[in-house]
């Protein structure tokens, strides 16, 4: 079973970079599904909430090309504890990375390799966004700084409002990704349940921008039961409140990539059983998580 389990994570990891369009060989993909890929020490409440977590940060900007605007790349300075997983992070329409770039050093310190990326126009619909979140990834195993630290068959991406759009737009594209998780999501029409990604939605309870029913609840409410899911609404924020530096955003992202990325149940606790938050005004999952 152990070896039958080494040979799926190895194809699946090679299915993710068929669709990125790379012929890189990936790395610490020899492990089993059940595996667990630990980086740091056991989180708490403290830990998930801080401004920065136990790893040192290096920042590098990253030109335009490559098929997407730019960013910067951050990445944990530590290389004793193997590979980590990537995530890129894409903005909103009209909005540049400036605005997001926050996310950069908060999730890289928790032991992730993090691109936060400029769009090739602001003016860039879903779809296109999602191009291009794939092609920072594919960017980041391929030719980044980081390459030698990222484990190729843990890839995830984020994004806000269009770049939200965008998020399920290429979980939907790229199925081995393995956590998705949008942020005041805006997309017409879309509908995902094909999604197979583990993704957790977080919305602003007074989006008139995105509106929850057309928007967010309506996207997680599409996908599949089955599917590890969260839904997370931020208490009386609006559409641009749950994509500014907040804990609440901060502490669910970190722990749903821990979770899903790292496949690091120790931070299970966080997520399941649903949460109690005074900060938000809904909080859906599928508890407990497969």
């Amino acid at each position: 079973m152990r070896i039958r389990n080494k040979i799926a994570t190895a194809v699946a990891a090679a299915v993710a970079f068929a669709i990125l369009g790379s012929g890189v060989a990936p790395t610490d993909a020899v492990a089993g599904p059940d595996e667990s890929y630990q980086r740091g020490p056991d989180p708490t409440k403290a830990s998930i909430e801080a401004e920065r977590g136990p790893f040192t940060v290096t920042e590098v900007p990253v030109a335009r090309g490559n098929g997407f605007g730019g960013g910067t790349l951050h990445f944990p300075n530590d290389t004793s504890q193997g590979t980590f997983g990537a995530v890129a992070v894409a903005p909103g329409f009209t909005e540049s990375e400036l605005f997001l770039r926050w996310f950069g050093p908060r999730l890289a310190s928790q032991g992730f390799v993090v691109l936060t990326i400029e769009t090739n126009s602001v003016f860039d619909f879903p779809s296109s966004r999602a191009d291009q979140l794939l092609a920072a990834l594919k960017f980041m195993v391929e030719q980044s700084r980081a390459k030698d630290r990222i484990d190729t068959s843990r890839l995830a991406v984020m994004g806000i409002s269009m770049g939200g759009g965008g998020t399920l737009e290429a979980a939907v594209r790229n199925p081995a990704l393995k956590a998705a998780i949008p942020i005041v999501p805006w997309n017409i029409g879309g509908g995902y349940a094909g999604i197979r990604t583990p993704t957790l939605i977080i919305a602003g309870q007074g989006d008139i921008i995105a509106p929850t029913p057309i928007h967010a609840k309506a996207f997680y409410d599409s996908l599949a039961p089955g599917l590890n899911k969260g839904y997370v609404e931020i208490a009386g924020g609006g559409h641009v409140a749950p994509a500014l530096p907040n804990v609440t955003t901060a502490k669910y992202s970190i722990s749903w990539l821990k979770r899903f990325v790292d496949n690091d149940t120790r931070y299970e606790q966080f997520l399941c059983p649903i949460p109690k938050d005074p900060k938000t005004s809904a909080f859906l999952g599928n508890c407990p998580h497969s």
